[in-house]
């Protein structure tokens, strides 16, 4: 992704198509959806987000607490990968290197 470091977190969730986006109309509700972007980065961060969401500390946690909270193990695993994206996405635009203790 050229674009990793240059975009905002909302605009780099959308270029992957990890942002939430609502099918309202009218009066009528509907439930967000995560859809469209570049598949084969989703893919790849997919199966990073599930790692990192067993094996890394601050990740494990943020899915244990929206597990609690009640949401959908898929729906928690996509606000992982959201989350770790935009941390890419920092460290990127920062120029700076990966620290286990800022989270």
């Amino acid at each position: 992704m050229p674009e990793l470091g240059t975009c905002s977190r909302q605009q780099i969730a959308a270029l992957v198509g990890v942002a939430p986006f609502n099918r309202d109309s009218g009066a009528r509700r509907g439930r967000r959806r995560c859809w469209g972007g570049r598949a084969q980065v989703r893919a790849a961060l997919y199966m990073a987000a599930l790692t990192a969401a067993r094996r890394n500390p601050h990740l494990h946690a943020f899915y244990q607490r929206l597990l609690a909270a009640g949401k959908p193990a898929k729906v928690a695993l996509v606000a992982c990968l959201r989350k770790l994206l935009v941390l890419c996405n920092a460290l990127c635009r920062d120029c700076t290197l990966w620290d286990p203790t800022m989270a």
